[in-house]
């Protein structure tokens, strides 16, 4: 199979920094989004770090089955800067990304940063956002009573940099010819829906589609970063 990859990152119309940061390597076959946290000091910080720490930890790495681990050892290295550049606070941020290889995706995800898959004219969003609202809904599918307040719906139960052990998503998967996959930060999936992002990825070309969701996202607002990573599996000639 073959790959062909696009990614843009814009810092929106309300946000003094980005704090987002993408991973787009065709060499190593990864690709993904980190979003720094919002409110905390650091969040630009994190993000960079944890990116940084991945390609490290994928050009290393011989089996995708460690992939947590790997994820895990992120987390720690961010605590870690936490602990030294904001003390009483720490620093944090998302992280989801995907290792191409031998016909196959694995995905490691933590935080509310998304992974879809166009597959067949059909969009699965192939990660679920940790937030409060989620595992509320979760704990409440195994009859267990949890409350929160509906202000705090979309805080975030996971992220890297957490002092607490981390659990981590991850999956594995094989590709189809005609795959395309997006990873995006939240300033992206608060401003278009998925039946917007199934029509939009559909189009011809990685760039333009690419382009037209980061510009689209600024138009509505762009109340937030906007970072986005396509791929899309080709036939092998």
């Amino acid at each position: 199979m073959q790959l062909r990859s696009a990614a843009r990152t814009d810092i929106g119309k309300v946000r003094h920094h980005n704090e987002d940061r993408l991973l787009c390597d065709d060499r190593l076959r990864l690709y993904g989004v980190a979003d720094g946290i919002g409110g905390l000091p650091g969040g630009a910080d994190a993000a960079q770090l944890a990116v940084e720490l991945v390609q490290v930890g994928i050009r290393d790495l011989g089996d995708l089955s460690q992939l947590a681990d790997v994820v895990r050892e992120i987390n720690d290295a961010v605590a870690t800067l936490g602990r030294r550049v904001s003390p009483h606070y720490g620093i944090g941020t998302t992280l989801t990304f995907g290792v191409f290889r031998d016909g196959c995706l694995d995905l490691a995800h933590v935080g509310d940063s998304r992974c879809y898959c166009l597959r067949d004219g059909r969009l699965a969003c192939l990660t679920t956002d940790h937030s409060v609202e989620n595992e509320a809904r979760a704990k409440a599918a195994q009859g267990q009573p949890y409350w929160y307040n509906p202000s705090q719906r979309n805080a975030l139960t996971r992220c890297i940099g957490q002092l607490a052990d981390l659990e981590v998503d991850t999956l594995h998967r094989r590709l189809q010819d005609g795959d395309r996959y997006l990873f995006c930060s939240d300033g992206i999936t608060k401003q278009i829906d998925e039946t917007e992002l199934a029509s939009r990825l559909a189009a011809a070309a990685p760039d333009e589609i690419i382009r037209g969701l980061v510009d689209l996202a600024s138009h509505r607002g762009g109340y937030d970063n906007a970072t986005a990573v396509l791929v899309f599996v080709d036939k092998a000639e």
